[in-house]
């Protein structure tokens, strides 16, 4: 079955999403995050785009890019940044072979309205699996803290102040994006268990499972509401499966 064409941005603006093959990490330490910043810095000039927003997770990134050019292909600047990344990690932890899923996502964003809505979308990105929206490696600082990162943050700012921005971001959205995966991200087991730590402070199953059983069947509806499948809610509490669905039928 031949591959649909990619849609085309009357504004040059795409929202783009890349995941690790297999759903694998893609970063293992602050230093690959920070190489990858360093890599969507790099190619900015030599490809001819601006950076409206970023996220990165440990197994995907989300990208808000307006491409400067016309004759710009997306296709080849997202290939020329993740082909850079790949490159050195793979010297670094000596593997070989892809690391990216071979076909990203895009979708074209039109008008200042979906651009915005974008914005938010990406940036409260890390708040679906439990985190603070102020990630250091996402771009929400660079608007919100005025720190000077990577992003190019004029555009927005140029349509509502810090201030308006700060509470817009607080606003639940009901716009729909697609997601890495064109639905509902499912987390990993390196994520979901950040997640459990947030939201029941314990860091390992021996530890969660000293908890009252209150506090207990409390966290484990918790963390289904934060995205975590039952088996891994039993993977990383050590509660069986049968008694994580009996608690969550309650």
């Amino acid at each position: 079955m031949p591959r649909q064409a990619r849609q085309e941005s009357k504004t040059g603006v795409y929202h783009v999403m890349l995941r690790g093959v297999n759903k694998q990490a893609i970063f293992e330490e602050a230093e690959d995050y920070e190489r990858f910043k360093e890599t969507i810095k790099k190619y900015k000039s030599i490809c001819g785009y601006e950076v409206f927003a970023y996220c990165l997770m440990s197994n995907h990134v989300h990208l808000l890019l307006k491409v400067e050019s016309a004759v710009k292909d997306i296709g080849e600047i997202v290939k020329r940044l993740a082909g850079s990344y790949v490159y050195w990690y793979n010297r670094k932890y000596n593997r070989v072979g892809h690391l990216f899923q071979e076909r990203f996502k895009s979708e074209p964003i039109e008008g200042d309205g979906s651009l915005l809505s974008a914005v938010r979308y990406v940036h409260r990105n890390p708040v679906k699996t439990g985190f603070n929206i102020e990630n250091e490696y996402s771009s929400y600082n660079d608007y919100a803290k005025q720190e000077k990162g990577i992003t190019d943050t004029g555009f927005i700012l140029s349509i509502m102040s810090v201030e308006q921005y700060i509470d817009f971001h607080k606003l639940e959205s009901d716009a729909e994006f697609m997601d890495i995966n064109g639905k509902a991200t499912s987390l990993n087991d390196a994520d979901a268990k950040e997640v459990m730590g947030t939201v029941s402070g314990c860091k390992s199953i021996a530890e969660f499972q000293t908890l009252e059983q209150g506090f207990r069947d409390q966290y484990i509806k918790k963390l289904k509401g934060r995205g975590l499948s039952i088996r891994q809610i039993s993977r990383l509490t050590g509660v069986s499966k049968g008694i994580t669905e009996k608690i969550l039928r309650q």
